[in-house]
């Protein structure tokens, strides 16, 4: 028996990823991407040929995720989408936007009676397919229908509603921010590991590092997979791509006058990593393919992402300033 329906616009890794886990737990998929070169009904995701064709396969409330780059984009799909759907449809937002973009997208669907829900999805595209983590910022209605397939979704306890609308891409952004932060301090480890006197086995010390140490984790796990698949960092370039989102929360620190030392120069680190070649870039660069399926050196696509992903600037509370 089918636990309900949904749509994923957006069938990339991440989209169709989480596609298929829903499919293994008993959901049904409707799934449209106009970029799609390959069939994949085959996987069990229901795919249209159209925006109007997959919001008439789904019921009411209909519920649609959206899983393409931040930026204009979203705002163009969404305003092709809207007069498509009727009152109480909720549309959730579980790319990589800025969260101050989805507050004003949220108040844009609200008058029109819909409801919007901004989504930080973490774990990568391992996450996406076999249990996620899930920050949710959206209005506690339509929460209460798309609560409970995120924490079908997610890994035990890796789902929370964060609060109103916004806040579930802010704590994302700033969950990203931390990752930078311990992305930099194990590259740096690695560095000095590989600069000692003698040649150190790296692969054993991550391996022992990861049972039983206070740094063991998933990224540390990742360092020593994918340092042991490339057998070294000599096949790995240190040229570091991102798509800017960390760059959005310095700007924000500023803004809210928080200090973030260790962040912002985790940020100003990917830049340096593009003039030279460093051990610590490299080990960086392997972390990132191993969680995110990030390209290792320079990407086009990613360097658009990072000037156009955000569309508006830092929202201004107009209430707090008026009192």
């Amino acid at each position: 028996m089918k636990k309900g329906t949904f749509g994923i616009i957006g069938l990339g890794k991440m989209g169709r990823s989480l596609g298929l886990q829903a499919i293994d737990k008993n959901y049904e998929v409707i799934g449209f991407d106009p970029y799609l070169k390959e069939d994949i009904k085959k996987t069990g995701i229901q795919t249209m040929e159209t925006l109007e064709a997959l919001v008439k396969q789904l019921p009411a409330p209909r519920i649609i995720f959206i899983y393409i780059p931040a930026g204009k984009a979203v705002d163009d799909l969404l305003a092709e989408l809207m007069p498509l759907l009727s009152k109480r449809d909720i549309v959730v937002d579980g790319g990589n936007s800025y969260w101050g973009d989805s507050i004003r997208r949220n108040e844009k669907l609200k008058e029109a009676g819909l409801y919007f829900i901004d989504c930080g999805t973490s774990g990568g595209v391992e996450g996406a397919r076999n249990g996620a983590c899930f920050m949710a910022g959206g209005e506690e209605n339509a929460m209460q229908n798309v609560a409970p397939i995120l924490k079908d979704l997610a890994v035990p306890d890796g789902y929370v509603h964060t609060g109103p609308p916004g806040s579930g891409h802010f704590v994302k952004l700033v969950h990203n921010g931390i990752e930078f932060g311990m992305l930099q301090a194990i590259g740096e480890g690695m560095e000095l590991l590989s600069h000692y006197r003698e040649s150190l086995n790296l692969a054993e010390i991550l391996h022992c590092w990861n049972n039983g140490s206070v740094i063991r984790s998933w990224l540390i796990e990742l360092m020593y997979k994918i340092y042991t698949e490339k057998e070294g960092f000599s096949k790995v370039p240190s040229y570091i791509e991102d798509t800017g989102e960390v760059n959005w929360l310095v700007n924000d620190a500023m803004h809210l006058e928080v200090p973030i030392p260790v962040i912002a120069q985790s940020v100003m680190q990917l830049f340096a990593s593009r003039e030279s070649d460093h051990i610590w870039a490299k080990a960086i660069a392997m972390m990132r393919h191993g969680f995110g399926g990030h390209p290792f050196g320079e990407n086009e696509g990613i360097k658009r992402e990072r000037k156009f992903g955000r569309v508006g600037d830092f929202p201004i509370d107009t209430e707090k300033n008026e009192q």
